[in-house]
């Protein structure tokens, strides 16, 4: 039967449709698709939209290493080496011919200077493609980065005789003589790696920096507007430029330029974000803050301006906000490492160093090689008191990028508190390295000859450090505590006055200008001072804080200092500080039930804080309340596990309420080992053996007991002499039970026991 001319065409454009339905389900074509539009967005520079294609392919093939290939040079473009080191690594598995791939692998661990992982790729290229430029350059990266500049110099040679017309390689040579102090044949070659490429954005760059180095401004300008024009969509030259406005000293010429590109690119999350960076670079936290905000409503989904966002209201202390907006990341993005990041700031900000610690070690798990992770890491060691981790996490940071500033100021403030001026100077002087231009490390290092009364020394770094920031109040403070140590107390004073006129909110300046009347017995002065300053700052919690600490040591004024530590909590409520004082004060007071509200707040504000459950431990105590002190020091321990203040009160609570002396002892043996120089870890410890029948044991902890207290010169504390009176007693040795006896009621006639203990002693008489 012959089929209709209409049913006919109705059928073949039916088996075209179905053809094509076909192809759009088929896997292969529905990836390439992905990769084809990643790449399109990838030239236009719109690196975000790119990542999200390059990943939708690969959801569709896991295997696909073309597009984990192309992610990687993705995250390259926007500065997330993490991830781009995942790609590549993934790149490699699925293509270990890509060369490509492994010399951007082996560039990324020098960067982040994991010199033994790049040697084994640098290793694969010269084996495999010896006649590659590339092998070449990648060798000389990791000789550089070990500090051969000659041998590095030798090989980019190398690479030029293969390749002589390749500008980029004269680029990187120049770069290399440049660091070996040669810079006549630097800037020779910096002019052929534009003579052979006038159009390579890096060689203007680098051309432009050189001049700028060398005080020729206007000719690095000309040359990082030239960069501009030949590429006008790279953010870099812009933000070269930016900076060399701020090195003459223009910062309204750079706000205004930065204000134009965000006008000119408000597409290009680079350019419209170097506004809000220059604020935050410059130290102007309120504008950055702003500009994020407005950023943030103009492209709300723009994941780095969500992230920079978080970060700058973690750092006002806009806890709440930068919490939910982190919780945006993360619902769209559950991966993202910044955010993970972030994430753990949070709970170590909210007392939740646990919490942060686990979260950590499962993101350090997937990314080894992250040092931001293992920096915070350290951070939520420190909150926990563990410091050895802590120092050990910091470590590993700048081993992992030696660069990472922050790590190496963690560093030296740790080596500073535990009194280490070696490696507070050692750090110091790697934060100078870094950061030349910055007062820091001159300031720490200062610290370290001030504390070794190395003057002349730590009087140059402190001359140093006013040179490279004369505005900046860090160098004043030094030389205040400068001439402090040397008892040179009105120029000390001066010198912390000078650091308050640039910083009105400078709390380390207040504290050395208190401290310079306190020297000299001159208390009303001191408050004065204080008081001064709040007039001038009156939201600076710490100032409250600081008037508080003297009108309760010092003063005697308990309600003076009561207003002073609420007012302080009431500015800032995690200033713990403040909280611990104002439950101290009101204790002293006798307003033990007021003392355990406020740590009641404090712990409903930050449940995650142990030290506040130890407070409330040690109130309850006093009241005898054995039951909820018991529960206080439990749940400082389920945070804090092995605390040995903690477990040793809880040992005592137990003895006190007729615990089961076994788990007692437990913890009073935790404690002991926590506390070896404790007096009243050991006096616990001997009472227990006491309780428990073992004399002998006993007599040797307490009389250990009595000996710390006398080698730390500590109070006579009458309680381990009746520990110790009662375990002679019960030992048969009645001479030495009567002298220990007599001893307390000679230290405290009105004694808690001091009935019973009367009632010993005329025993022993009979």
């Amino acid at each position: 039967m012959k089929t209709p001319v209409g049913f006919r065409f109705i059928l073949i454009l039916t088996l075209i449709a179905t053809t094509f339905a076909g192809c759009s389900r088929d896997p292969n074509v529905r990836k390439q698709k992905y990769l084809h539009s990643g790449q399109r967005y990838f030239e236009k520079g719109r690196y975000r939209e790119a990542a999200i294609e390059f990943t939708n392919a690969i959801k569709i093939d896991p295997g696909f290493a073309e597009a984990h290939y192309q992610l990687a040079q993705t995250y390259l473009k926007v500065q997330q080496q993490d991830r781009a080191y995942q790609e590549l690594n993934r790149t490699l598995e699925l293509q270990p011919e890509n060369y490509s791939a492994r010399s951007e692998m082996a560039e990324l661990l020098i960067g982040h200077h994991n010199l033994q992982l790049a040697q084994t790729q640098v290793d694969w290229l010269l084996q495999h493609r010896p006649d590659d430029p590339k092998a070449h350059l990648a060798a000389a990266y990791l000789l550089a980065a070990g500090g051969d500049i000659s041998a590095a110099i030798a090989e980019i040679q190398k690479a030029i005789t293969l390749a002589p017309s390749d500008g980029d390689l004269h680029l990187q040579l120049a770069l290399l003589l440049l660091k070996k102090g040669q810079p006549d044949e630097a800037e020779a070659n910096l002019r052929k790696a534009v003579e052979l490429n006038p159009k390579a954005v890096g060689a203007w760059l680098v051309m432009g920096t050189y001049h700028q180095a060398r005080g020729w401004y206007g000719q690095a300008e000309q040359e990082f507007r030239h960069a501009i024009e030949v590429d006008p969509k790279n953010p870099e030259p812009r933000a070269a430029l930016a900076r060399l406005f701020l090195v003459q000293g223009k910062k309204t010429e750079a706000e205004e330029f930065l204000k134009q590109v965000k006008r000119d690119f408000p597409d290009n999350s680079a350019d419209y974000r170097m506004l809000g960076d220059f604020y935050l670079t410059t130290g102007d936290l309120d504008k950055a803050t702003a500009e994020y905000a407005a950023l943030y409503q103009e492209h709300p989904k723009d994941i780095q301006v969500k992230n920079n966002y978080t970060q700058l209201l973690i750092q006002k202390n806009r806890f709440d906000e930068a919490r939910k907006l982190n919780d945006e990341v993360l619902k769209a993005s559950p991966k993202d490492t910044d955010a993970l990041l972030y994430r753990a700031q949070l709970q170590i900000a909210a007392g939740d160093a646990s919490g942060a610690t686990v979260a950590l070690q499962t993101l350090i798990k997937s990314e080894p090689n992250n040092a931001a992770a293992h920096y915070q890491l350290g951070l939520a060691f420190q909150k926990s008191g563990n410091m050895e981790d802590a120092k050990g996490e910091w470590l590993n940071a700048v081993r992992i990028r030696p660069d990472l500033v922050e790590a190496q100021r963690s560093l030296a403030l740790l080596a500073m508190r535990q009194g280490d001026m070696g490696a507070l100077e050692s750090a110091a002087t790697q934060l100078i390295r870094l950061q030349p231009a910055s007062p820091d490390g001159y300031a720490l290092r200062a610290v370290s000859h001030i504390n070794r009364q190395q003057f002349a020394a730590a009087e140059e770094d402190i001359r140093k450090a006013i040179e490279v920031a004369p505005q900046s109040h860090l160098p004043y403070v030094e030389r205040g505590n400068l001439k402090f140590v040397q008892k040179q107390y009105s120029e000390a004073g001066k010198s912390y006055q000078d650091a308050l006129d640039r910083d009105p909110n400078s709390t380390d300046a207040l504290r050395g200008l208190m401290n310079t009347y306190l020297a000299q017995n001159q208390v009303d002065k001191a408050l004065a001072v204080a008081n001064a300053q709040i007039a001038k700052s009156p939201a600076n919690s710490s100032f409250y804080f600081l008037l508080g600490s003297v009108l309760f040591r010092d003063k005697k004024d308990l309600n003076g200092a009561e207003a002073a530590f609420n007012r302080s909590v009431e500015l800032d409520k995690n200033n713990s500080g403040a909280v611990i004082q104002l439950g101290q004060v009101q204790a002293a007071k006798g307003e033990v039930d007021q003392a355990i509200a406020t740590y009641q707040q404090a712990v409903k504000d930050h449940p995650r804080v142990p030290e506040f459950y130890t407070l409330l431990g040690g109130l309850y105590g006093s009241k005898r309340d054995w039951t909820k002190a018991q529960e206080a020091y439990q749940k400082t321990l389920a945070l804090k596990p092995g605390d040995p203040i903690a477990a040793n009160n809880l040992a005592n609570v137990m003895l006190q309420s007729g615990g089961n002396l076994d788990v007692a002892m437990s913890f009073a043996e935790n404690a002991r080992r926590g506390l070896p120089d404790s007096p009243n870890a050991a006096d616990t410890l001997g009472w227990i053996y006491y309780q428990k029948g073992v004399y002998g044991s006993s007599i040797s902890m307490l009389q250990e007991a009595l000996k710390l207290q006398a080698k730390q010169h500590a109070p006579d504390n009458p309680t381990i002499h009746y520990h110790l009176g009662m375990a002679y007693l019960k030992a048969q040795k009645p001479a030495l039970a009567r002298q220990q006896l007599e001893l307390v009621l000679k230290i405290n006639p009105n004694y808690s026991e001091a009935a019973d203990m009367k009632k010993q002693l005329d025993s022993l008489k009979s």
